[in-house]
């Protein structure tokens, strides 16, 4: 990298020329200008979305990497495109029930293009955010380049092999060799690809790095900027680099002072401060977001321009009082996500990531761990859009395995790569707060972690020293876990280990502390069962899992955990209690696919969720959310349909644990049938209240009440016999763009409409209009149904179908049937 270096009596004379060529004038209009008009004019870089019209073959295919191949009888299709998601459940696929028990194996993509007319004085890139995995790409026959990460984006320049008129771009993605995961990754070019075009002196790819923060009293924002440009043209090039802040209505904050390089090299480096005053700062409840241009000019004409989003925001962890944002003590309420989309499996969908962001957002998470790896980018740019805090987490293994084929294969050579372009290209994200290296790292447990963790952790601070660095830990001896060692952690994150959070301090004089991973509570949306104490499933790592039931379900009432693990009220407990502890990240905001625990097959997706595969919320939704909003929130659970197949699920028959969740209230009475069962109120740091309840059909009703004063009443009502089907659609007015989602629940109701808690009846589906069924499901996590179909059978009276608009505007009738129930449809709009 060139630091600019100039003498001082060329500047002057070239600043002189460039303003006598009409650089003032393109000053004075920037300065009229506003952020709308800066997006709608002509830009000199362009970036086309690159997912249209790709060739599609599952399985080896010789010479597809030619020009010339048949490749006629492919399938046609849009990425991005997971094909592990469109494949058969068998629990003898390679991938195990751990992965999700999908196909993998080995596919091939083919585009054919046309290039720019005018490409040879341009540069040309073709850019991937994800392909899973050990892609090969290909252009015109001619290797460009092998990525094996699956999770990382990349990119190839395609000048040297690109030629006139059509041109064709192979992919090879090879998933085959299985196990290589602990959950399910999916496969494929999963992730958006886009084709760039930009002068040979332009802006790098990443290059530019912004740390935006404010002072104490918030007065003065301190803009640093950091811009490499990159110069494949030959000889010296002279330019000019001008960054110009713009607010989130479009208004021109600031022009920063030109800077003026001279340089021959093929990279070049410019460092510049911009002030102002009285910022709009970023937070969880406001999250603003202002926009730097960066134009560079050459011969008095505008080559490249590149718009950047960023947030101004300062935050601190410290060892007494945990986290604060903006000066503000704030409690980080958080969750782990893996990747998947649920039936729309790893294939990146931004209304899809934002619909599980609101679900979270509504229950008063304000935090994400992206675990175990980088994200794709829009999931990133909806945190920041959305007001969510980040861990950004790079690796779940480094040398030392997990399972046969699992990143510690590439590790080795491709670590410091890796890492270093997640870092580049998340810098800029206001949401991010922590740098993960590593999750439950085995290298904790020798002492080859010291050196690993040093490089790692120099790797980041190389290229970002404005954010803290952790490891998830879970070696809870300091003399014994050799990450921790290193001494290069800035906070401590530990896995689970709950009753370890009241003597942290004691411990670990002077550390900063986060839970990086909670809880591991086991449940199944609408399955209840009670039980005298609480359950470890399986009770350790080496017995075998007997307990369970026949129906490969798992409690909701939260009385049920694995053994490493707490039920969600235990750890809540003890994150509440102590100002030394900055957050907690529970595992997991909703179910995924894989790591089906403790069940073996059919189960196939994880029991860890707060929030069912499908998105609907089980009943620990609403601990969560009567203790992390302010919101009013009374939730009654279980159901009043007993018993259920011919059982009850009491300690005693017919007797029924009734619980209740509730907040901003000093008690709740309970109603059955009109008459009082008493009122109960939390004690000490209880966190819902109980009755125990003789059944007896009909309603039971809750109240609760504040100094006497109702807050809310909420009822459960016994259901009669399954009558009729309703559509409910999250959103009735979508966009005609091919990707727009609408996220239709279907229930099983009774003539009243009640929910039927049993229902399980198979619903078939008909889609007519300007839309698709993308996915179909219902949240159970052994079901074996496709999830790319028109059909699914209700579970404990709830499916979900996933409908997809085309790209004309128009409208989408969904018909739902099901035998000797009333049909029902709904109408969807779709619009340009």
């Amino acid at each position: 990298m060139l630091k600019i270096d100039i003498k001082y009596g060329v500047l002057i004379v070239f600043l002189v020329c460039f303003t006598a060529m009409g650089y003032c004038e393109e000053l004075r209009s920037m300065k009229q200008t506003n952020l709308k008009t800066t997006e709608t004019n002509p830009s000199p870089r362009t970036r086309l979305n690159f997912n249209k019209d790709w060739k599609f073959f599952l399985g080896d295919a010789a010479n597809a990497n030619a020009i010339v191949f048949d490749d006629t009888k492919w399938r046609r299709l849009n990425l991005p495109h997971d094909w592990s998601i469109e494949g058969k459940f068998d629990e003898k696929n390679p991938a195990k029930p751990e992965g999700g028990g999908l196909p993998t194996g080995i596919g091939w993509y083919r585009k054919e293009f046309i290039a720019p007319v005018n490409f040879k004085d341009r540069m040309i890139t073709i850019e991937f955010d994800g392909v899973y995995k050990n892609s090969e790409v290909w252009l015109n026959g001619h290797l460009l380049g092998k990525r094996p990460f699956g999770y990382i984006s990349f990119s190839y320049e395609l000048n040297q092999y690109l030629r006139p008129g059509k041109n064709i771009i192979s992919v090879k993605v090879d998933n085959s060799a299985q196990p290589d995961s602990r959950w399910y990754t999916g496969s494929g070019i999963y992730r958006n690809v886009w084709l760039k075009s930009t002068a040979k002196l332009a802006i790098e790819q990443w290059g530019v790095k912004i740390v935006a923060t404010a002072s104490k009293d918030q007065n003065i924002a301190s803009v640093k900027v950091n811009t490499t440009i990159i110069n494949k043209s030959s000889g010296t090039q002279p330019f000019i680099l001008v960054n110009s802040i713009y607010d989130s209505h479009g208004k021109l904050i600031l022009h920063g002072r030109p800077f003026i390089i001279n340089s021959n090299h093929p990279s070049v480096n410019s460092e510049s401060t911009l002030n102002f005053k009285n910022p709009d700062l970023w937070s969880i409840e406001s999250p603003t977001q202002y926009k730097l241009v960066s134009k560079v000019f050459q011969n008095n004409k505008l080559i490249d321009q590149q718009e950047t989003l960023f947030g101004i925001r300062y935050f601190n962890f410290d060892a007494k009082t945990g986290f604060s944002l903006n000066g503000k003590s704030l409690k980080i309420k958080g969750v782990c996500l893996h990747h998947d989309l649920g039936a729309l499996g790893a294939a990146v969908n931004s209304r899809a990531m934002e619909r599980q962001l609101e679900i979270l957002k509504e229950m008063g998470c304000n935090a994400i761990r992206t675990a175990h790896n980088p994200p794709a980018p829009e999931f990133l740019d909806l945190c920041d859009k959305m007001g969510f805090l980040v861990m950004d987490e790079s690796f779940d293994v480094w040398k030392k395995k997990k399972v046969s084929h699992d990143y510690h294969v590439n590790f080795p050579e491709w670590h410091r790569r890796d890492l270093a372009d997640m870092v580049k290209r998340d810098f800029n994200h206001p949401s991010i707060i922590l740098w993960s290296i590593g999750n439950e790292i085995r290298e904790q447990f020798d002492s080859t972690g010291i050196a690993l963790t040093k490089e790692l952790v120099k790797i980041v601070k190389d290229i970002d020293q404005s954010r803290p660095v952790l490891a998830a830990l879970t070696e809870t001896n300091a003399a014994k876990n050799f990450i921790y060692q290193a001494g290069a952690l800035d906070i401590y994150g530990l896995n689970y280990n709950h009753k370890l959070y009241k003597d942290f301090p004691l411990n670990y004089p002077n550390e900063k502390f986060i839970g990086t991973e909670t809880t591991s509570a086991l449940a199944t949306r609408g399955y209840y069962d009670t039980a005298d104490s609480i359950r470890r499933w399986p009770k350790d790592g080496k017995t075998k899992f007997k307990e369970g039931n026949a129906s490969w379900a798992a409690s909701s009432y939260d009385n049920v955990s694995a053994y490493w693990g707490s039920t969600h009220e235990e750890t809540l407990k003890e994150a509440k209690k102590y100002d030394h502890v900055s957050g907690i990240f529970v595992w997991t905001g909703f179910d995924y696919l894989g790591e089906p625990l403790p069940y073996a097959w059919p189960a196939r997706s994880s029991y860890f969720g707060i929030i069912d595969l499908a998105g609907f919320p089980k009943d620990s939704y609403y601990l969560y959310q009567s203790e992390w909003t302010n919101k009013p929130v009374l939730h009654l659970l279980p159901h009043w349909n007993w018993p259920v197949n011919g059982l009850f699920t009491g300690r005693q028959e017919k007797v029924i644990d009734v619980w209740a969740y509730y907040n901003n209230a000093d008690e709740v009475e309970l109603y059955l049938n009109g008459k009082s069962l008493g009122k109960r109120s939390k004690q000490g740091d209880d966190l819902h209240v109980l009755w125990q309840v003789n059944y007896e059909p009909g309603t039971l009703k809750a109240i609760s009440r504040k100094n006497g004063k109702e807050v809310l009443v909420k009822e459960v009502k016994t259901a009669g016999k399954p009558a009729k089907i309703q559509l409910v659609a999250d959103r009735k007015n979508i966009k005609a763009n091919g990707t727009d989602l609408s996220f239709v629940t279907v229930k099983i109701t009774d003539e009243a409409d009640n929910i039927v808690p049993y229902a399980d009846n198979l619903v078939q589906f008909k889609i007519e209009g300007e839309g698709f069924i993308a996915g179909v499901d219902n949240g159970f996590q052994a079901s074996l149904e496709p999830f790319k179909a028109n059909h699914r059978k209700a579970y404990h009276g709830l499916a979900l179908a996933i409908i997809q608009a085309k790209e004309k505007a128009g409208i989408i009738k969904l018909t739902a049937t099901a035998d000797g129930l009333k049909e029902s449809e709904i109408i969807i709009k779709v619009e340009k």
